[in-house]
């Protein structure tokens, strides 16, 4: 039985009518520029074959009802009401949210749907399970709606779900990437002016291997926040000299220029990364376009380690994987993929080499960190859309 019809199935044994409509939105990894979106920075992700499913139908009691197969959590809210946002840490923030964007730009449901959730993005993992579950939202309501957004407004509209009903100030890359994905290739995007440029992930030989350290993705909306804030407080600074917007608008030259500026370490720390991190994703897709895999990976293994020296972001688990990855055979390069504190790394492994990377790997991780850890095999997919 397949996940969809395991969700038809749960859909009509717990609301007692059949589905209407499925939709489904993809989470998403990033091959490098982490951190770099909400400095107005260039990244470079790729849309997974793996997501959120969203099951609906109307019903006639002008509600909208909530549910999930991954939460025990269930709401319901009417469609006239004054949403806000709900207290604690509710998984029905991130749908709701993405309904109330549509609702400010004056579009309701003109009449109440049943909805039901099923995602395989693991939670935790970094994978953008939020954005997955606030696109597919935002998505379904504009055809259930009638309202003609385009898939850009589409994840502007998540974000904005993020921001306000989970209170996470996150950049647009996730949601752009779960909204914009195209199978087989990655996303240049600029995060200061949404151009993107759609590049294939030509990996011949090698695949994409995603590690699941088993910590959960840990970095809260306090701390995310606090690295906003130190990258705005950098912003500040260096405008003393430079007329900037965004940290990522600095080369590496300017920076080193500019950096004295910052009179406080940490935040001086913060912008190193930002600067050199968008000039690492900037070479990493010449080297892609080039063929040159190597350099690539070398890229993502200076990533990591900028994420863990300047950003402060890896912690114990992912810098334990990365380095696991890096001692392999066969591993072109391996970083942190997401927020951190947690999640996932990326790596780029040569094809025959996977199964005897998964076992090393996992096995070395094990004794450093007593976790067992998952891996996947991560394919390129397409963007959000409509199944049935």
């Amino acid at each position: 039985m397949t996940n969809t019809d395991v969700l038809l199935r749960s859909f009509e044994e717990r609301y007692g009518r059949k589905t209407e409509r499925v939709y489904f939105a993809p989470g998403r990894v990033n091959m490098i520029g982490e951190h770099t979106d909400y400095n107005g920075g260039r990244v470079f992700p790729c849309a997974l074959s793996f997501g959120t499913s969203l099951a609906v139908a109307a019903n006639d009691s002008g509600l909208l009802r909530f549910a999930s197969l991954n939460m025990p959590e269930t709401r319901e809210t009417g469609i006239g009401d004054q949403w806000h946002p709900i207290e604690g840490k509710s998984w029905v923030n991130y749908a709701l949210g993405a309904i109330a964007q549509a609702a400010k730009k004056g579009v309701r449901p003109a009449q109440g749907y049943d909805l039901l959730y099923s995602g395989d993005v693991p939670i935790g993992a970094g994978l953008s399970s939020s954005a997955a579950l606030e696109v597919v939202t935002a998505f379904a309501f504009n055809e259930l709606c009638g309202s003609g957004f385009c898939r850009t407004e589409i994840a502007q509209m998540a974000q904005a779900a993020e921001h306000e009903y989970a209170g996470v100030q996150c950049g647009i890359m996730d949601q752009f990437a779960s909204a914009q994905g195209r199978q087989g290739h990655a996303m240049y995007l600029d995060c200061s002016t949404l151009d993107c440029e759609w590049v294939p992930l030509d990996l011949t030989g090698m695949q994409i291997v995603l590690a699941n350290t088993r910590s959960p993705h840990k970095l809260s909306s306090g701390v995310y926040n606090e690295r906003v804030a130190q990258c705005r407080q950098a912003v500040e600074d260096i405008r003393k000299a430079f007329d900037i917007q965004h940290l990522a608008e600095l080369t590496a030259e300017q920076f080193a220029e500019a950096e004295k500026l910052i009179s406080d370490e940490t935040v001086r720390r913060r912008a190193r990364h930002v600067v050199s991190e968008a000039e690492r994703t900037k070479q990493a897709v010449e080297a892609l376009k080039a063929g040159n895999i190597g350099l690539f990976g070398r890229l993502m293994n200076a990533s990591h380690a900028s994420l863990r020296d300047d950003y402060e972001v890896t912690g114990r688990e992912l810098d334990a994987m990365a380095e696991a990855a890096w001692a392999e055979e066969g591993v072109a390069g391996s970083r942190m993929t997401g927020g951190g504190f947690g999640g996932c790394t990326v790596s780029i492994v040569r094809e025959d080499a996977v199964e005897e990377f998964k076992k090393n790997v996992g096995a070395a991780y094990k004794k450093r960190t007593g976790l067992t850890a998952e891996f996947y095999v991560a394919q390129a997919g397409d963007g959000v859309r409509r199944l049935m």
